[in-house]
């Protein structure tokens, strides 16, 4: 089975950061196969940039490196994630949750976030 991470879920994971609930948590460190967006990239790459965000490594050696060491596949976005983020209705005004739900959607991965919005459109989150 492939989980979709959330940006957050991602990050503290990393960062064995204690917000990780220990279903999550047990989730990814199993043998499932992890995926991240390409949104969460670009998510965390505005929020290194603007300051709200520190990485141990510059972002472009954290990234691959984070990827590689968590066995962690990119998701890129296709025309037809945007499809579905064209159709949703908008219970979540933030654009990369709206992507990351769509690619869930469309991809039919459940996505692993602390974020309960999620459920309101019918995406099968785990937490």
């Amino acid at each position: 089975m492939k989980l979709l991470l959330d940006t957050h879920t991602s990050l503290w994971f990393i960062d064995d950061n204690p917000k990780l609930s220990a279903a999550a948590k047990k989730l990814l460190e199993s043998d499932l196969d992890l995926m991240i967006s390409a949104a969460s990239l670009w998510e965390i790459a505005i929020k290194v940039s603007i300051g709200k965000l520190t990485l141990t490594q510059p972002f472009q050696d954290f990234i691959p490196d984070q990827l590689t060491r968590n066995s962690v596949k990119l998701l890129a976005v296709s025309i037809a994630h945007l499809a579905v983020v064209s159709g949703l209705p908008f219970h979540h005004r933030d654009p990369f949750d709206r992507l990351m739900v769509a690619q869930a959607i469309s991809e039919q991965l459940p996505i692993v976030s602390v974020d309960d919005k999620f459920d309101l459109y019918g995406a099968n989150r785990l937490w």
